[in-house]
């Protein structure tokens, strides 16, 4: 089959690679129809997360039709199923109280050793992201092996196109997660960091959620434009100074809840996260924390934090005083895909989520690499890439 490898930083090829076959009883074989290039695949094609391994398939947000089934999956050859980027086996401890990103035992063993030292316990299994978190082969390709598919697959009714559904696979749900970790009430004022998709779906179930305000940074126009298109009022960073613009436009008292949508790689012209730049280049320290020790300055005193955004290593100059002294809550994670699916679908179904508005580009799997320079080096016009094999 052919799918799209990993050969080093800023280096990913279409190649001719083994077809995947069934290996545990629970597995299943997808053909894939759909798969998208994530934000987060950036951190891998950056070099910024550790793991990687020449050959390896990227890509987690993929969606496609059963072709092969173990004998104790749950799914029939022919169904329609979105695949979480998550693994997650539905039977540990953590799998059983809908912590399905913490599953204990979809990281082989072999493969968590790598990351209890890191971690303090071993990472779980995700889907073409890095031999921290598995190795498995991801959905950039024309076939995927999906381990535990009686757990995580979501079945698709006739009457849904494959690009009003995908990004359950990943995005929506994360952006939505985002938005639940900021407990919102009546009256609430919530300030995203971060356009991307996962910044843009989290503006939209923030609102759906009933935040009053919804606050979005980001200096790309085109961005700021789809999150003003949702009613959330915006803030270009680079026009505007970010923590004075939300004092005013909350009186004074600081958003209720922010959400940190950037990650790792976040932007910015202060000293602080100019040496964040430096040291990742060097590879003494893996985060730049801009927007996140923003975040936390201009959150009110007793208030939230979200942070959907991916950090990978440590952080220097942390505002752990700012944190303490204001009270304030944190909640952050990889996203329990499998805890908002059904609903999620549901609400895609009724139209009251909209996803096909993120597609900027549509490509062919063969144009991969293409897709990949585009969307890392031109981020106002590609928002989203999805690719069909």
């Amino acid at each position: 089959m052919r799918a799209l490898t990993y050969h080093g930083t800023h280096d990913v090829r279409v190649e001719t690679v083994p077809d995947p076959e069934i290996i545990n009883p629970r597995d299943a074989v997808i053909e894939v129809t759909a798969t998208a290039i994530c934000g987060s695949d950036l951190h891998l094609y950056d070099g910024v997360i550790p793991g990687m391994m020449p050959g390896d398939i990227l890509g987690h947000e993929f969606m496609g039709r059963v072709v092969e089934t173990g004998p104790a999956s749950t799914l029939k050859k022919g169904q329609r199923v979105v695949v979480p980027f998550t693994i997650s086996c539905g039977k540990c401890f953590h799998c059983m109280k809908q912590q399905y990103s913490a599953c204990d035992n979809s990281n082989p063993v072999e493969t968590q050793d790598l990351t209890e030292p890191l971690y303090g316990h071993a990472l779980s299994g995700l889907f073409g992201y890095s031999h921290l978190t598995g190795g498995y082969p991801g959905g950039q390709a024309q076939y995927v092996r999906v381990p535990y598919s009686d757990v995580g697959p979501i079945v698709i009714p006739d009457g849904l196109e494959d690009e009003q559904v995908l990004f359950l696979s990943d995005i929506l749900p994360t952006g939505w997660m985002a938005a639940e970790n900021c407990d919102i009430e009546e009256g609430d004022t919530v300030a995203v960091w971060g356009c991307g998709p996962v910044g843009l779906f989290a503006v939209q179930s923030a609102l759906i959620m009933g935040a009053h305000q919804v606050i979005a940074i980001d200096h790309y126009p085109h961005r700021l434009e789809l999150a003003r298109k949702f009613g959330a009022k915006v803030i270009d960073y680079r026009q505007t100074h970010v923590l004075e613009a939300l004092m005013e436009m909350t009186g004074g008292f600081g958003p209720d809840a922010v959400i940190d949508a950037v990650g790792m790689e976040s932007h910015g012209l202060t000293p602080d996260n100019v040496l964040d730049r430096a040291k990742q280049t060097v590879g003494i320290g893996a985060d730049r924390g801009h927007a996140l020790r923003q975040a936390i300055l201009a959150c009110r005193k007793g208030g939230r934090i979200s942070m959907p955004g991916v950090y990978g290593g440590f952080l220097d100059k942390f505002p752990l005083g700012a944190f303490m002294e204001k009270g304030l809550q944190w909640r952050t994670g990889q996203t329990h895909v499998q805890k908002y699916s059904k609903d999620l679908l549901r609400r895609i179904g009724e139209g009251e989520v909209d996803t096909t508005f993120l597609i900027s580009h549509r490509l062919s799997l063969e144009e991969a690499p293409e897709g990949y320079r585009n969307f890392h080096g031109n981020q106002n016009e590609w928002t989203k890439v999805v690719m069909t094999p």
